[in-house]
């Protein structure tokens, strides 16, 4: 076990937290609020781009595997994801009237954010063995959680007004850091990240004949029934989680009327049990098993969002948010030490290149139900958000369902 790669691995988990957390919060008020653009187009560029990554990363997933090119890809995905920010930072900064130039990149950098991953999560199968995946699965994550806490803290004076470095005042203030920070503490894993010597092949690429094959690798690939029940209850329990904490600001809003300082604190704090959540939960996945661990932990879930909606007392649902987040950081962890479990070695991009695409198809459906649900009880007012809540639960046992039918095998090929 080389040290040194899972520290760069780790450090790279931290520095795209960080971008991620502060476009993530700033770049769709910036667009909505201060910008006028309305939400539905908003959520046409994430819907866009998990179209590109359909079209894109199973095929590239494929073609590293079978190259060997899996870091080299990873490396240039990254670099240009870091240009696609940048030129979303300078553009909202000096250009801020160039609505749809910055439109148009940040697609394009969220798109390429997300490719990298199935370059990225692969990369646990070769820096760790197999008993410690779960523990260094959390490191990771619980890395990513603090890398978002630290974004949090560092932009807030930013897009408060208390500080002002250059351009257009407000929330274009808190991208240019993030984009930096993001490249400065991603360039080690860049430049000193050194897998092991894996297999070269010399095949000559045909991307006609890739995508004819697309849907047979596929096929193939979900021919164990452990990896095409695990995907299915991912989606689900997945579908859930994500829907739950995009909505989550908008639910504090509307079900308890909460300030926009306190939403930053309830988030902030939910932020930072996700690390206890990430690395407490990998190092029981390695003491007991990945199954029992992630079956527990999606079962709390179920438990849990109906007890969440349900609630009527502020002062509980402050408590209940922090304990959140430590369920956000431990199903995450779980759930990448399960696939990475479950795919064979050599189809580890291919496959995570489905777990992502999976991810980001979570992000359509889950929000196309709780925005239905909202909209057909809206005379129940903030009713309505408790009825969409309860009714999350519904898809994560679903999941829980399935995932009872996955084996996981001590020794994966």
């Amino acid at each position: 076990m080389n040290k040194k790669n899972i520290f760069l691995w780790t450090l790279y988990d931290f520095a795209n937290s960080i971008v991620s957390i502060v476009f993530f919060l700033y770049f769709s008020q910036w667009l909505v609020v201060d910008k006028g653009v309305a939400d539905f187009w908003y959520n046409i560029i994430f819907a866009v781009g998990s179209a590109l990554l359909l079209l894109t990363a199973p095929i590239l997933g494929s073609i590293a595997d079978k190259t060997g090119r899996q870091q080299n890809y990873f490396n240039k995905i990254t670099v240009l994801s870091f240009l696609c920010f940048l030129s979303v930072s300078f553009i909202t900064l000096f250009f801020s009237h160039k609505v749809f130039l910055a439109v148009l990149f940040f697609l394009l950098a969220n798109y390429l954010y997300q490719f990298s991953f199935v370059f990225y999560n692969p990369l646990l199968h070769l820096i760790a063995p197999r008993e410690k995946w779960g523990r260094i699965s959390g490191i990771g994550l619980g890395a990513n959680y603090l890398g978002q806490v630290v974004g949090l803290l560092i932009t807030l004076p930013l897009a408060g007004g208390t500080i002002y470095l250059m351009g257009e005042a407000g929330r274009a203030q808190t991208f240019l850091p993030a984009t930096i920070l993001f490249f400065v503490l991603a360039l080690p894993m860049l430049l000193f990240f050194k897998l092991p010597k894996q297999k070269s092949f010399d095949h000559k690429i045909n991307l006609r004949e890739e995508y004819k094959s697309q849907w047979g690798r596929f096929k193939e690939l979900i021919l164990d029934k452990n990896m095409k029940f695990f995907l299915l209850a991912f989606f689900f329990f997945n579908d859930a989680v994500i829907t739950v904490s995009n909505n989550f600001p908008i639910y504090l809003q509307n079900v308890f009327g909460v300030s926009d300082k306190l939403k930053v604190i309830l988030l902030g704090g939910a932020l930072f049990t996700s690390i206890f959540g990430a690395l407490f939960s990998g190092f029981i996945a390695d003491k007991i098993g990945l199954k029992k661990s992630i079956l527990f932990v999606i079962g709390i879930w179920v438990i849990f969002l109906p007890i969440l909606g349900l609630n009527t007392n502020f002062t509980v649902f402050m408590v209940l948010s922090i304990l959140m987040g430590f369920l956000f950081g431990a199903i995450w962890t779980v759930s990448r030490a399960v696939m990475t479990a479950l795919t064979p070695k050599e189809k580890l991009n291919f496959g995570f290149s489905f777990y992502t695409l999976a991810e980001r198809t979570s992000t359509l459906v889950g929000p196309l139900f709780w925005g239905l649900i909202t909209y057909i009880f809206i005379d129940f007012g903030a009713t309505r958000y408790r009825i969409a809540m309860v009714v999350m639960a519904v898809f994560v046992a679903v999941g829980f369902c399935l995932v009872r039918k996955v084996e996981i095998k001590k020794v994966v090929a």
